[in-house]
């Protein structure tokens, strides 16, 4: 390659301090999204559950350490009926740490990629790290390569890769009729990305991805991200451009001669710079998409 990935390594020195905190502190929190329908905050990613008729789905499952308070969470808001089927929206440890604790009761569905990942080890050439392979445990036990329809009780889900978005394993999880969509990583409300260079992600995927995203999108939709709060269409078509015009402004940048470095400091959030407030800043974003444009095949 021709540039080291310092955001990669950032992330990932985020998420193992995540994995060291104190757990004991974290208070799970419902939004109701719909009938039935609730987003979970805690430490990492946003869980959605739908309550069915006799069994709930639940959409990833942060940290291991915080697995009693969802399995708690998921009880109050359910009477106590079983969890069936967890959906994995991507490999990353703060959506799929839980795994483990669930897979007694629940099937595993997720995109192909995301098992490989899981069930491999996984090294990072640019900070020479391997994260050691997850027990059989963890692994989503029914994938899909390109598109997967299941009925689960009385709803239709479609589960749709976004190809070599965030990572190379994201889906989409969609409730046709409700209009509830869970995007996963592809999708930070009012915040700049993160894009695991290392695990197949790239800043056109991520964008061409919310494109096909959008197509199943109206002014109804309920869309939970990844990270950040509850969110509406206007909120992902503001993110979506917000990825094109920045991406067109290092792009510009790159073809006026200027280095990494001049880009990083020329001030090319304007117009978004509350967005780089969470653990992504501007110069951490610009940083992955000058990388990422650089990278050599192979």
């Amino acid at each position: 390659m021709k540039a080291l990935m310092t955001v990669a390594g950032l992330f990932f020195l985020t998420v193992i301090g995540l994995s060291q905190r104190d757990f004991s502190t974290v208070e799970i929190k419902e939004t109701l999204v719909k009938d039935n329908f609730y987003m979970l905050e805690g430490s990492g990613g946003n869980i959605l559950i739908y309550v069915g008729p006799t069994e709930v789905l639940m959409i990833d499952s942060q940290f291991a350490p915080l697995s009693d308070k969802i399995k708690t969470k998921i009880d109050q808001l359910s009477g106590g009926k079983p969890i069936t089927y967890l959906i994995n929206t991507h490999h990353h440890g703060d959506h799929t740490g839980g795994n483990g604790n669930f897979s007694e009761q629940a099937m595993i569905i997720a995109h192909k990629n995301v098992k490989q990942r899981l069930s491999t080890d996984q090294h990072s050439k640019a900070f020479n790290k391997t994260t050691k392979a997850k027990d059989p445990s963890f692994w989503p036990k029914l994938i899909y390569a390109f598109q997967m329809e299941l009925t689960f009780e009385d709803k239709e889900v479609m589960l749709i890769h976004l190809p070599y978005a965030h990572t190379d394993g994201d889906s989409g999880v969609l409730f046709l009729k409700e209009n509830v969509l869970h995007l996963g990583d592809t999708f930070f409300k009012d915040r700049f990305p993160y894009i695991d260079l290392g695990s197949g992600g790239t800043i056109d995927g991520l964008i061409n991805g919310l494109a096909i995203a959008s197509l199943y999108v109206d002014k109804e939709t309920k869309i939970i991200p990844g990270h950040g709060k509850l969110a509406t269409k206007q909120d992902l078509d503001n993110y979506h451009l917000m990825l094109k015009t920045m991406k067109g402004r290092v792009v510009e940048a790159i073809a006026n001669g200027k280095s990494l470095e001049e880009i990083k400091a020329s001030g090319m959030d304007k117009g978004y710079e509350e967005w780089g407030t969470g653990f992504i800043n501007a110069e951490k974003f610009m940083d992955t998409i000058w990388t990422d444009l650089n990278r050599e095949e192979g």
